[in-house]
């Protein structure tokens, strides 16, 4: 679907031919038997943070033009969106950026959110990704909007290699001050993702691994993803989970744990000793597309399907040309029922050169 076509054929098919009708059961799914039940909302382009895996200075400089205020979706239309998509069998929300905490009020979206309920009648599942340099300052009041817990990205114990990675020479004390504040303040069980690139922070994985045994945070490792275009993705940077897995086992031996839930990114594996348990996830050399149940939303309004994708369905017209709560949960749900991504399944069998430089979405745009 090309990018001027996204709107009009979504109202044509809500408003003229209802080819698009909501199924009876109220849960879409994909072409691929997946069903939607996580929602990603990215609340801001913007971040504070120039990691050199998402957001390189070389293309996010002082020069880059984010988008305009009054092109972002407002918190009313977020929270429009959400109630479409849990019609549809969204249960968890998770709020995400660039960097979530630097959008204004963003604990009033969180308490909007936080009243919602499910299908079922439960609360949202309602968590936030950050990179935790706010995170001291905002817990508490984001705990008492109602969020549920955070994941917060570190990649590395080393403040020397931590502020290389994260570009703006900002410290590592700061982000784990922030981290025991969220636990203090009962924003757990709470993640911590460590994206693991070949010479660059990979020294750093057993040391990760022994900070956060006991802690109670459960830490998980991301392999280097090839997500947007302008991150420098060479299959020869990525560490795999197995070799992560091998190095850490080597010194404290852990085994596989099942999945807690349909569709979960994180293969999980426990310490033997019972110190806690820590994660991997796969997207490049075991690829969960089977059992994807993920839809993102971007800051202006765009339905992506897939992280890798190269483009999504403009929900911001339809909120703003006043459409109804019964033809936006349709439109939604015809994005899912058309949906058949599979990108990461079939990376490998791509050319390379046009593997790496097929337009993909840039990860701050719409969230890990």
């Amino acid at each position: 679907m090309r990018r001027g076509d996204a709107v009009t054929d979504t109202l044509d098919r809500v408003d003229g031919t209802r080819a698009h009708r909501l199924p009876s059961t109220g849960m879409p799914v994909d072409r691929l038997g997946r069903r939607l039940t996580d929602l990603r909302v990215s609340v801001t382009d913007r971040c504070n943070f120039r990691c050199v895996y998402c957001m390189p200075r070389e293309v996010f400089g002082r020069d880059y033009a984010f988008l305009p205020r009054d092109e972002l979706l407002t918190f009313e239309e977020i929270v429009r969106v959400v109630k479409a998509g849990i019609r549809l069998g969204v249960r968890k929300v998770r709020l995400t950026g660039g960097e979530p905490l630097l959008r204004k009020g963003i604990e009033e979206l969180i308490a909007m959110l936080a009243a919602l309920r499910t299908a079922s009648g439960e609360p949202l599942d309602l968590a936030l990704t950050t990179n935790g340099s706010a995170l001291a300052f905002k817990a508490q009041s984001l705990r008492d909007a109602g969020l549920n817990r955070v994941t917060v990205s570190v990649d590395s114990l080393d403040d020397a290699t931590f502020r290389r990675m994260n570009d703006v020479n900002f410290p590592l004390a700061k982000v784990l001050h922030g981290l025991r504040v969220a636990h203090d303040v009962g924003l757990g069980p709470i993640k911590v993702n460590m994206v693991v690139k070949r010479g660059q922070n990979d020294d750093d994985i057993v040391a990760m691994a022994e900070r956060f045994r006991g802690s109670g945070c459960v830490l998980r490792f991301i392999e280097f993803m090839d997500v947007g275009t302008t991150n420098g993705w060479r299959l020869d940077d990525v560490v795999p989970s197995r070799e992560i897995i091998e190095r850490i086992s080597a010194v404290h031996p852990i085994e596989p744990l099942a999945p807690t839930a349909p569709g979960e990114t994180a293969a999980r594996w426990r310490y033997v000793d019972g110190a806690g348990e820590i994660g991997v996830i796969s997207s490049v050399t075991q690829p969960f597309c089977a059992g994807c149940n993920r839809a993102r939303l971007s800051t202006e309004g765009r339905l992506y399907t897939c992280l890798f994708a190269d483009d999504g369905t403009d929900l911001r017209t339809l909120l703003r040309s006043g459409v109804a709560d019964d033809d936006l949960a349709s439109a939604m749900s015809g994005v899912w029922t058309r949906r058949d991504d599979r990108y990461s399944q079939l990376r490998s069998s791509l050319t390379p050169g046009i593997r790496e430089h097929r337009k993909k979405i840039e990860m701050s745009y719409i969230g890990g």
